[in-house]
C-alpha cells in the first residue's frame, strides 16, 4: 500500500496565501491552484485560475480592507479543512469592521495544488443581516421562524 504524499507544505501555502491576500497577490493564484481548479461559494461556481482570481479581485472592489484570518486547519491525506474569519468594511452603510465566519474544504492534486475549493458560510446570517434594510427583514423573519 502506497502512502499518500505529505501535503503539509501545500496547506501552509494555502493558509499563507489567504492570510496575505491583496489585490496584487490574487494574480499568484496559479502557484497555489491547478489550472482547472473548481471553486464554489454561496455566490459563485467557477472553474479555472482566471475565474477564481477574478472572484478574489472583485472582492477588493466590493469591500474595503478585506482580509482572512485562518483560525483552524486540519489536513488528512490530500484534503484539508480550514475555518476562517473574513474581516472587511463595507464601502456603503456602516464603516464598522464586519466579520463573516466560514469554512473551506480543499483537495490537492498530485502536484500539491488546490484542485477543489469549496467555501461554506451562511450568507443570510453572516452577510444579509448586516445590511440596513435587508438586515431588519432577515432578523424579523428569523424571529418569526422561532415562534
Amino acid at each position: 500500500m502506497t502512502q499518500a504524499p505529505d501535503r503539509s507544505d501545500a496547506l501552509a501555502g494555502v493558509v499563507d496565501f489567504f492570510a496575505t491576500l491583496t489585490l496584487e497577490s490574487a494574480s499568484r493564484i496559479a502557484t497555489i491552484y491547478s489550472a482547472d481548479a473548481f471553486f464554489k461559494d454561496p455566490f459563485n461556481e467557477v472553474r479555472g485560475t482566471d475565474e477564481i482570481a477574478r472572484i478574489f479581485r472583485h472582492m477588493f472592489v466590493q469591500v474595503d480592507a478585506p482580509h482572512f484570518v485562518v483560525t483552524t486547519h486540519v489536513l488528512q491525506g490530500d484534503q484539508a479543512f480550514l475555518t476562517w474569519d473574513f474581516l472587511f468594511r463595507m464601502k456603503r452603510f456602516s464603516r464598522e469592521e464586519q466579520c463573516i465566519r466560514g469554512a473551506t474544504h480543499v483537495r490537492f492534486d498530485a502536484d500539491g495544488r488546490v484542485c477543489l475549493h469549496r467555501d461554506y458560510w451562511d450568507a443570510a446570517e453572516e452577510l444579509y443581516e448586516k445590511l440596513p434594510v435587508l438586515g431588519g427583514l432577515m432578523r424579523l423573519l428569523k424571529r418569526a421562524g422561532r415562534s
